[in-house]
């Protein structure tokens, strides 16, 4: 279980007025089917909504046709296939006339390698000037770790991984054509004055080596977002490079056309702190919002000058407050059982629990000699080398002893990363504490030079950054992209900054977070469902009902095992029902789409670099029979219908938590109904925002059992209140007798309160609410804004309050 306090943080006040702060944003994924005037023509539906900024992801020029504009190709233009500038201007003046504002996505880390590769002019001349372009600090490049030309040895080149086979194999599939050299629908530059050269000399004078792509795991001397070859890591850090990367988005905030930024993958940055001061200061404080990742009981660095996080700690917890800690103990032993029979562990309090075991696992293969992160592991080699020959004190430490220590750092290591910067005498705690009791020289070494202790130096300084920027792919692709896909009890909890191993939040823990959100980042955003969950909340929700009957639903997951007959990878068949529990009803595509990236994430049966083909095909064909079973289906459906009462509490409780703790809501595009979608690119489709316009209209009027025009009145409810006040202090509110544990209140202020029910099938299934009450502040009646019921201010009976929903968002009279 979570633990019930976060210790208060002593931070400077916060650096954007509360009058700059949205009172609540919304995401819009824009792509070639959703562009800025489409965008446009849902500002009316999005006022009406209630919300005060548009959240919009990545507006930079990016690859072609992409879906989720994070691949830039050009900095200095808004994307053409969104619409361009003038569209960009045209939503935002739109905006402005409905009282909205504009928040855009920031890409800071990396860039495209795209195809063709002129699309990236920076890097195409790179590619062919090599370290002489003017270009060449903008990316960052370990030159050193590859043999440079044949007439420049010592300068370097880089590792373009992307032939589908060993280079000579492919010969033939090269082709020069003018100042440029073709492979397939690659197209790269020539080094001036090679082109007439015969084809193996002019492929080693390049400022770059072509290669098999299955070489870039180990050699590729590039850093990358996380694993991605397609994607080049930026060098930020440098003035220059900040400055001509955020020149044109910087000019659309003093223009008035964008109003803050949410900032992408700052765990990928050298230094997060500085870009983040210099964004502050470019910006004269404009608000801002940092995709950072926080781990169990992390805290965002308090001498950050931003808003907060983009939210996953807020998801975590209210996610926590609705799952029952003690059931999903319980469905673990079952899902053991499941897997193994008789012979699951006996002892589920192990140490390391399975799913800490899983993510340990998952880091250790990353940082592996053949692992997917091991280029970067063998850079950080190469500089701790380096340091070594240049000073004696720090001589004599093997390599294999180096990356021996690295990989046993970056596999302990928490958190996401440290956040040293060179030469400021800041410590790590958690790398201390990894460091405790070991006597290993090289280990000590390797944990000084992380932590700038050693002095400064290009090299030393080097390290530091890196090691920081590596420790977060390992725990990102570790993790996230490996452990959450190979440990599945509770798939619904396998959320990006997820905790699968601790369960449950109990109430009091959740008000102390609350608390401590409030006092310390109060405009802080705060997510359910984004762009990048596994599962969307509603999903989520329906799988929080499955821990509160955790042998009844195995009982039920083996039927289904048995009624689909033999074959079938125990795991997958977890996953599966699963899967159609959560996102019912699902097509066959999407639900095969779905588990195949989830297998091969896991890296066990399968993978993205080398795929079983059998294995696949069998997975798919077990899902796809699925619907031809005529006695399976009516089970999954009947499942889908027994839960249905109690995920309608918890899609509402979560929606009104969501709208009401403290700090910003970002409501993802479609989630203000229920929203069933998986991993991406599921959860990235085009919403249909017209037809939610039309709903909007009536959605007040009651239609007993329509849960998407009640999840709709209530954010629309909530949204309106947000919009026309400051929500005051949080207040904890205690319910009494036998059923309080399934009621979690909170005031906001002296006019506002919310009620919300927890763990709704133990509740009815012990008795229903009996004689629990809530006991409503003094000082005159209360209106429940979703149903204008009016309750007297003292003990209200719960069952009274929460007749109509499972929620109640209380104001006094007269101030809804």
């Amino acid at each position: 279980m979570t633990s019930a306090a976060e210790p208060a943080q002593t931070r400077p006040a916060a650096s954007v007025p509360p009058s700059w702060a949205p009172t609540a944003s919304y995401r819009l994924q824009l792509q070639p089917g959703f562009t800025l005037r489409d965008a446009t023509a849902a500002v009316p539906y999005l006022a009406a909504l209630g919300v005060s900024h548009l959240h919009l992801s990545p507006l930079l020029e990016a690859a072609p046709g992409s879906t989720h504009g994070y691949d830039t190709v050009d900095h200095g233009r808004i994307s053409e296939q969104l619409g361009g500038e003038e569209a960009l201007r045209e939503l935002a003046a739109a905006a402005h006339r409905h009282g909205l504002r504009l928040l855009a996505d920031i890409v800071p880390n990396h860039m495209a390698v795209p195809v063709p590769e002129r699309l990236n002019r920076q890097l195409w001349e790179v590619l062919r000037d090599g370290p002489d372009s003017p270009y060449a600090r903008w990316f960052d490049i370990d030159w050193a770790a590859q043999p440079g030309p044949a007439d420049a040895p010592g300068r370097g080149r880089v590792l373009l991984p992307l032939l589908g086979g060993r280079l000579g194999s492919v010969l033939d599939q090269l082709v020069v054509d003018g100042d440029v050299l073709r492979y397939h629908d690659h197209a790269l530059p020539l080094r001036p004055g090679t082109a007439h050269l015969p084809l193996a000399e002019l492929l080693a004078r390049q400022w770059y080596r072509l290669a098999w792509w299955r070489l870039a795991r180990t050699e590729l001397n590039y850093r990358r977002f996380f694993t991605v070859n397609e994607l080049i890591a930026v060098r930020v850090e440098e003035p220059e490079v900040f400055d001509a990367t955020h020149a044109l988005l910087l000019r659309l905030h003093a223009d008035g056309v964008l109003d803050g930024f949410r900032i992408d993958h700052p765990d990928g940055l050298a230094d997060p702190r500085g870009y983040l001061q210099r964004l502050a200061a470019a910006t004269g404080g404009a608000y801002t919002v940092v995709e950072k990742i926080l781990t169990g009981d992390e805290r965002l660095p308090a001498d950050w000058p931003c808003a907060g996080t983009t939210g996953y700690d807020a998801l975590r917890r209210i996610d926590g407050v609705l799952t029952d800690h003690t059931g999903a103990a319980r469905l673990t032993a079952a899902y053991e059982t499941f897997l193994h029979g008789s012979s699951a562990p006996a002892d589920l309090c192990q140490d390391p629990h399975p799913a800490v075991a899983a993510a340990l696992r998952g880091r250790a293969e990353m940082t592996g000699p053949r692992g997917e992160l091991a280029a970067e592991v063998d850079r950080l080699v190469r500089l701790a080398v380096r340091v070594g020959a240049a000073e004696p004190a720090h001589a004599d430490h093997a390599p294999w002893q180096l990356r021996a220590s690295l990989e046993r750092l970056l596999t302990g290591y928490p958190v996401y990363r440290p956040y040293v910067r060179p030469g400021d005498g800041a410590d790590d705690a958690y790398l201390r504490e990894l460091l405790d009791g070991r006597a290993d020289p090289t280990d000590h070494l390797v944990a000084a030079l992380a932590l700038g202790e050693l002095g400064r130096g290009p090299e030393k300084d080097e390290f530091c950054a890196r090691f920081a920027q590596t420790a977060a792919a390992v725990a990102a692709k570790g993790v996230e992209d490996t452990a959450f896909y190979r440990w599945n009890a509770l798939p619904g909890l396998n959320e990006v900054g997820g905790e699968p191993a601790r369960p449950g939040l109990h109430p009091a823990g959740f008000h102390d977070w609350c608390r401590y959100l409030e006092r310390a980042w109060p405009h802080s955003m705060t997510v359910l469902s984004t762009h990048d969950t596994k599962r969307s909340a509603d999903a989520r929700a329906r799988l929080a009902v499955l821990a509160e009957q955790p042998e009844a639903w195995a009982a039920e997951a083996a039927a289904w095992s048995a009624a689909a007959g033999p074959g079938g990878d125990r795991d997958g068949d977890w996953l599966l029902w699963h899967t159609l529990v959560a996102a019912w009803p699902i097509d066959q595509e999407r639900l095969v789409a779905a588990l195949l990236k989830a297998a091969r994430e896991a890296k066990l049966h399968t993978s993205w670099t080398a795929p079983d083909p059998r294995f696949e095909q069998a997975l798919a064909d077990r899902a796809r029979a699925v619907y031809d079973n005529p006695g399976l289906l009516p089970r999954i459906e009947g499942q889908v219908h027994a839960i249905a009462p109690y995920a309608r509490s918890n899609t509402l409780s979560a929606a009104l938590l969501h709208l009401t703790v403290p700090g910003v809501p970002d409501l993802y595009q479609g989630s203000e109904e229920p929203l069933y979608t998986l991993v991406d690119p599921d959860n990235r489709g085009v919403v249909d925002l017209g037809a939610l316009a039309v709903r909007l209209t009536d959605a007040a009027t009651p239609r007993p059992g329509d849960l998407a025009r009640e999840k709709l009145h209530l954010t629309a409810t909530a949204l309106h209140l947000r919009r026309s006040r400051p929500l005051g202090p949080y207040r904890p509110l205690p319910a009494t007798d036998l059923a309080s544990d399934h009621l979690l209140a909170f005031a906001r202020g002296d006019d506002l309160i919310t009620a919300v029910t927890r763990l709704p099938y133990g509740l009815a299934h012990s008795g229903g609410w009996r004689d629990t009450f809530l006991d409503l502040p003094a000082g005159g009646p209360w209106t429940d804004a979703l149903t204008h019921r009016t309750h007297p201010a003292g003990p209200v009976p719960a069952a009274d309050l929460l007749a109509t929903y499972p929620v109640a968002l209380l104001t006094r009279r007269g101030r809804a």
